[in-house]
């Protein structure tokens, strides 16, 4: 099982964006990852950064009069190492408490993308936090930023979210998945890198959509269920609308139908659903959308989306 974190989920809000209050609610997201692997489940994790990366390019801007930007890669690879930490710690300390002898390990993970990714030329995906509509006007002004209303929720700064192609630290993840450790790798996506064939890596200015990589990391193991917590507890139609509608257990093709007729939005919901719909295609058996607090139950069928 693959459990592709979402990084609005490891926050609880806006004005509580601190390390300890990320720290807590990793926290309480591990002890159900935990309650999954005593089940029987082989559990492999990564996580987003979209929040995370936004509050270091935030740092970042303001404090540009003594140090110089940081670039949006080495931002992702921050996030990774600081993101990775937290998860890794909280599940150690929950696998003790439990009785459980197994070691965990973060994989800082790049990933390869395509350097003519029309991606680059539109960007779409969200980072940072939300802003209200007068203020993004006065920060597309102020910074040049591409801002975006994202889900009813207000407007984020957007960024370049190609597509992940290759995971170029894939052999090593896999080698210490079959020593009995639990990973946790492709965090945020995975730092995007190009670079061809027998080339040189060289770190890229985007985010890559986690659910994206969770897909193609999940794919690439063999997994039987990607799991993606998420901000909500069930995947709708019509979000925040008046004729909202929950979905409960779907199939792949109305999946693809969904996708199709445009119900979700490009930088929230619609690329969680196309990464359901690329694991189950390359021969997945479930993918479980849901809250993080709820994952043990819709594992167990009682709670979530899941498309099959």
């Amino acid at each position: 099982m693959v459990i592709a974190l979402g990084g609005n989920s490891l926050v609880k809000e806006n004005s509580n964006n601190s390390a300890e209050d990320q720290l807590e609610v990793v926290q309480s997201t591990c002890k159900h990852i935990v309650g999954l692997v005593k089940k029987g489940f082989e559990v492999v994790i990564t996580h987003g950064n979209g929040p995370q990366v936004g509050f270091n390019l935030l740092r970042s801007e303001a404090a540009k009069e003594q140090l110089p930007p940081q670039p949006l890669d080495v931002c992702v690879a921050e996030t990774q190492g600081s993101i990775g930490y937290m998860i890794q710690q909280s599940l150690v300390n929950e696998y003790r408490s439990q009785g459980i002898d197994k070691d965990v390990v973060t994989v800082v993970t790049q990933v390869k993308v395509d350097a003519d990714d029309d991606a680059y030329s539109k960007p779409n995906k969200p980072v940072g936090p939300f802003y209200e509509k007068e203020e993004a006007r006065q920060l597309m002004h102020e910074k040049g930023w591409d801002m975006v209303e994202d889900s009813g929720r207000g407007y984020r700064r957007v960024v370049a979210s190609p597509q992940p192609v290759e995971i170029v630290e894939y052999r090593a993840i896999r080698a210490l998945i079959e020593q009995g450790f639990t990973v946790i790798a492709c965090g945020g996506g995975g730092i995007p890198v190009t670079g061809k064939e027998g080339k040189a890596l060289a770190g890229s200015a985007a985010v890559i959509d986690k659910d994206r990589a969770g897909s193609l990391l999940a794919g690439l193991l063999d997994a039987d269920i990607l799991v993606i917590p998420t901000g909500v507890s069930k995947v709708s139609l019509n979000f925040r609308q008046p004729d909202q509608v929950d979905l409960g257990t779907i199939s792949l093709e109305e999946a693809r139908l969904y996708l199709e007729q445009g119900y979700f939005a490009a930088g929230s919901m619609g690329p969680k659903i196309e990464a359901a719909v690329t694991f189950l295609e390359a021969g997945g058996n479930e993918v479980i959308i849901t809250l993080p607090e709820l994952i043990e139950d819709a594992v167990l069928g009682n709670a979530g989306t899941r498309i099959r």
